[in-house]
């Protein structure tokens, strides 16, 4: 969870709330599984009236990273910036993987997520919690970009197989070995094939096993838990992002519930 305290508390990051925000959601992720001391403040995405009135942020992307208490107009936006700037700023963390293939490779697969995949975002909306079942509208360019992503998971756990074995190095599962910014990066979208159903036709073994990886681990857990006590605050409420296919009969929607495990054959 967020720190207050310390020297290293003086970053503060600023965004929205995280159960319906993946590009905050991400750069929480990546704070918390590397026991980043930072500080947070969360704004409902849809009200500006919950966003600071201070001018340093008017025109800004959020999320915003504040590194440094002492400098409040140095503003790091963007996720992938952001993370960058904490990989640069904590290098013996290792956000990024040690050898200079994986690295390579997982940059590249962060940034096809940051900058791709929009029928996709702009289709199944971020909504950690949510659960949509029956018969989920899948467009043919929508069924592109997943056939797509999960060919992006399967691939990297090959390659990563692969060049751990080349150099005799543990492989902890994540895509690219030890957890990066890349499985930040598409943590927000496994939320999504779970939200809306959405199939996995494709997916090797390895990439199932990553899921299961993701699911399982504490850190993400407790993240899962956060996104459940945040959405019993009616006032991060979003209305755009709930029950995203009202009027059509054949989606019922509803709410996972907290205890939900993943079952990579079902």
């Amino acid at each position: 969870m967020a720190q207050t305290g310390g020297a290293e508390s003086q970053i503060t990051l600023h965004g929205f709330w995280t159960t319906y925000s993946s590009w905050t959601a991400r750069v929480v992720l990546v704070l918390e599984y590397f026991k980043i001391p930072y500080k947070a403040n969360y704004y409902n995405i849809f009200d500006p009236a919950q966003r600071p009135t201070d001018e340093r942020f008017n025109g800004r992307l959020y999320p915003m990273l504040q590194p440094h208490d002492e400098d409040p107009d140095f503003l790091v936006e963007e996720s992938l910036a952001i993370c960058e700037y904490l990989a640069d700023r904590y290098p013996d963390h290792g956000l990024w993987p040690r050898d200079a293939k994986l690295r390579a490779l997982a940059r590249a697969a962060a940034a096809q997520m940051h900058a791709g995949f929009g029928e996709m975002r702009n289709t199944y909306h971020t909504n950690f919690v949510a659960k949509y079942t029956g018969k989920i509208p899948v467009s043919e360019a929508a069924a592109n970009e997943i056939r797509k992503m999960v060919g992006i998971w399967s691939g990297a756990r090959a390659h990563t197989k692969k060049r751990l074995q080349e150099l005799g190095e543990e492989d902890e599962g994540f895509l690219f070995g030890a957890f990066s910014i890349a499985d930040a990066f598409f943590w927000p979208v496994l939320w999504r094939f779970r939200s809306y159903q959405l199939p996995m036709d494709g997916i090797s073994d390895d990439g199932l096993a990553w899921m299961a990886t993701m699911w399982n681990h504490p850190v993400m857990k407790a993240q899962a838990h956060d996104y459940f006590e945040q959405r019993k605050d009616p006032s991060i409420y979003v209305d755009k992002y709930e029950n995203l296919f009202k009027g059509n009969a054949e989606v019922h929607f509803d709410q996972f519930d907290e205890d939900w495990e993943f079952s990579p054959h079902t």
